[in-house]
């Protein structure tokens, strides 16, 4: 079956798997199963749905298992992307019970949470439907799963912001109060920025993005908590001349009239560090 965005190579899941199976088995493993389940007992799972939602994080489960034991067999049923239902089966796994059990809760764990942000980015991303208007994550993201949280806002429909602070050069409103105002900003920006950096900045005003427009330097503006009419006006005043970005509280509620505005990225830190995890279980089929 073909994905239905770009995978991630393993390399970067499986440092995240290995964590959480650490985490887990601490020094001595799975006590209770080394308890109560006896030698070579095998055991059929399937992930199972428990709402409606988009998935994302297949292969941090297969990961989950294969890492615990090679030979162990996961069948993956429901690509990263795919829209789900209630009862749906998301992937089957077959092999030791004691190797199941041990990678269960670092596989729902991750699968849970991305999931979680794959359907919260589905949802805005079909509140805009419409509009041009893209929805976008930040890099307000748990420390060390950057990459798959950035991942399951793609799986959802969604666009990433930069990465790393060394991507493109953000200019906000510590820097331009550091730095003595927006167009000494600009100025200093471009400056330093190579021919293929992008230059960022957020402004609060309509005074701002005017002093910022005389400069000609940005290549994105960042409009911070302003309601649709301002949103319009600002959109107005770029005319084009660069990306408009809304950002600042905005939920799928309120992403209608503000994709209306005409800005082009409406960015949402709540994706990735507040988001509800999708009810996914493990059924064991004895």
């Amino acid at each position: 079956m073909t994905a239905l965005i770009p995978p991630l190579p393993d390399l970067l899941w499986e440092p995240i798997i290995r964590a959480g199976l650490a985490e887990d088995f601490g020094t001595g493993g799975d006590a209770t199963s080394q308890a109560v389940i006896r030698p070579g007992q095998r055991l059929r799972a399937v992930f199972r749905a428990r709402h409606e939602g988009v998935v994302a994080g297949m292969s941090g489960v297969r990961l989950a298992f294969t890492l615990l034991d090679p030979s162990i067999n996961v069948t993956i049923l429901k690509e990263d992307g795919c829209r789900i239902a209630p009862r749906d089966i998301l992937a089957e796994v077959e092999g030791c019970a004691q190797t199941v059990l041990g990678g269960e809760r670092t596989a729902l764990n991750l699968l849970s949470h991305l999931s979680g942000i794959a359907t919260a980015t589905r949802q805005v991303v079909d509140a805009v439907k419409g509009t041009k208007a893209r929805i976008c994550c930040t890099r307000k993201t748990l420390p060390g799963l950057r990459a798959v949280q950035k991942y399951a806002v793609r799986a959802g429909g969604g666009s990433n912001h930069r990465y790393r602070l060394d991507d493109a050069i953000l200019i906000k409103d510590n820097h331009i109060a550091l730095c003595g105002g927006v167009v000494s900003a600009l100025k200093a920006a471009r400056q330093r920025a190579g021919h293929l950096m992008a230059v960022a900045l957020e402004v609060d005003t309509l005074d701002q993005l005017e002093m910022a427009l005389s400069c000609n330097v940005a290549n994105v503006y960042l409009l911070d908590n302003m309601a649709p009419d301002m949103l319009r006006r600002a959109v107005s005043m770029v005319d084009g001349r660069a990306l408009t970005e809304a950002s600042g509280g905005i939920t799928p509620e309120t992403a209608p009239a503000i994709a209306a505005s005409g800005v082009d990225i409406l960015s949402l830190g709540w994706l990735t560090h507040s988001v509800t995890a999708l009810d996914i279980g493990l059924d064991i089929d004895l």
